[in-house]
């Protein structure tokens, strides 16, 4: 048989339908090669787009003589300088985000705070960017410039507080925690703010005065260190082995600073469950919640191993992770089995899949693992905070902190708390109002004490252990590690006297 090629009649037909074929694909790389071209001479001129000289000459000329500044600027005092805006947005976001956009003619200006109940209505919207531009798409909260040039109004460089009355401008929830560099209190006098400092997070950068210039009885130092503390009797229990060590705690959360000195040589795997998470630098979050599960200083499980799984925010598909949790623990990349899954999140019932992620729950129970959430229909777990300059073992010594209401069952220490810093390896954060994403990780590492006291222990005997032995105060059921953990004691010799009969 002759091929197609070789055959005279169509010979012809297909040597033009060849040379055709080519010149389509040159056309089309040349195409593709111009568009890509233009898109990049385009989008350099939209990049390098300025407002007129004259107006960017005048914004920036305001924010080098400090007349505004990152974090420092109130709305009125912007306008002040550059006079009514052509408009003013108002938009209030379901996270607690509480945004201000002014537009002017040639650029704008974004203001915002945090709306949470630890948030005094009295904190003011602050200066959060100023960017030269005309244009912009505004999609939800967020609002994507056209081009346009950000004016540098400090937010890279260190936030130093000029007087006592920027203090008053700290937004309790960001508190003294640099976004970028560090907070610097170094010139103020704070002998009269003890009650507003007793509001505010800090980290181990944030700059203080010289002692006679604090409020007295005031020593940062001494609160990061004391706060490194679980509480509840938890290090008592470290002091008689029981410490986590022999079992797995997973925790699926935002990226990680891996070198950390508080969970570093406890971490045996970590992998990035989306792109965005792969290429993401670490976040807060899961920094905090690592420490407080197992940190070596200040975790509840401080001998239990660590399998991170990094994610972005918006991640759906907690049941995959689940499931190949489960079948991690048949390899050979487990060191020690994974017992506790810890996930700050919640409310799942409202997200896709839900019914995959109750299947997921199921088969997580048969192969006795301890999945700990923020779900409150799960469990309806409360947050604490400790009282200053009380013993952080009293189960008396707290208040109800963030979350919690009429119908919460356990009430857990989050409040008052120093966890690791995702700013340095050797950096700490000093958690004034912990919420129920510093809950979960605490559970988890308690669940991880009762595995290593009886491995055989069923997950739902775990809670039902939480709830029944947890000590009853003014606050509520506070849990009670040391109460707990002798259950769990007594429930194992009573399941082997059992089994020896």
């Amino acid at each position: 048989m002759l091929k197609l090629s070789e055959n005279r009649f169509i010979r012809f037909p297909y040597k033009t339908a060849k040379i055709l074929v080519k010149i389509a694909f040159v056309f089309a790389a040349v195409l593709g090669v111009l568009t890509f071209s233009i898109c990049v001479i385009m989008g350099h001129r939209i990049i390098s787009f300025d407002a007129d000289p004259a107006t960017a000459a005048i914004v920036r000329s305001a924010a080098v003589e400090g007349k505004i500044a990152y974090k420092l600027t109130i709305p009125e005092e912007f306008k002040a300088l550059f006079g009514t805006p052509v408009m003013e947005t108002t938009v209030d976001h379901s996270a607690g985000i509480h945004k201000i956009f002014l537009d002017y003619r040639g650029f704008y200006a974004v203001f915002q705070r945090a709306v949470l109940q630890t948030t005094e209505n009295s904190v003011p919207l602050t200066l959060r960017e100023v960017m030269l531009s005309k244009k912009s798409i505004n999609i939800s909260m967020f609002r994507i410039p056209l081009g346009g040039r950000r004016v540098d109004i400090g937010m890279f460089r260190p936030l130093v507080l000029r007087n006592e009355n920027d203090l008053a401008r700290m937004d309790p929830f960001e508190g003294l925690v640099g976004s970028i560099k560090n907070v610097s209190l170094a010139n103020l006098d704070l002998k009269d703010h003890a009650k507003l400092l007793d509001k505010m997070r800090f980290d181990s950068r944030t700059e203080w005065p010289e002692p006679n210039k604090m409020p007295e009885g005031f020593d940062p130092a001494r609160l990061l260190e004391e706060g490194k503390n679980p509480g509840l009797g938890i290090r008592s229990l470290h002091e008689q082995g029981i410490d986590g060590r022999g079992v797995g705690i997973a925790i699926i959360d935002q990226p990680l600073l891996k070198n950390h000195q508080e969970y570093a040589e406890q971490l045996v795997m970590y992998k990035a469950l989306d792109l965005q998470a792969r290429f993401a630098s670490p976040q807060m979050h899961g920094p905090a919640v690592a420490s407080i599960a197992l940190g070596k200083t200040c975790g509840v499980a401080p001998k239990s191993v660590l399998y991170f799984f990094a994610t972005s925010p918006g991640f759906e598909q907690w049941y995959k992770v689940i499931n190949k949790i489960i079948q991690l623990n048949e390899t050979t990349e487990v060191s020690e089995k994974i017992r506790v899954v810890s996930i700050s999140a919640g409310r799942f019932s409202q997200q896709p899949n839900f019914s995959r992620w109750k299947e997921a729950l199921k088969k997580a129970e048969q192969h006795g693992i301890l999945i700990v959430t923020c779900d409150r229909s799960v469990l309806n777990y409360g947050t604490l905070t400790r009282l200053s300059d009380k013993n952080p073992d009293d189960p008396h010594s707290y208040r109800r902190g963030m979350f919690g209401d009429a119908g919460t069952v356990l009430w857990v220490p989050t409040g008052n708390r120093t966890t690791a810093c995702w700013r340095g390896a050797d950096l700490y954060t000093y958690e004034r109002e912990g919420g129920m994403s510093w809950g979960a990780p605490y559970l988890a590492g308690l669940a991880a004490l009762a595995y290593q006291v009886d491995p055989k222990i069923e997950p739902k005997t775990i809670v039902e252990s939480l709830l029944r032995t947890a000590v009853h105060t003014d606050v509520g059921p506070v849990v009670n590690p040391k109460g707990f953990i002798k259950s769990v004691g007594e429930i194992r010799n009573q399941m082997d006297s059992t089994y020896m009969k």
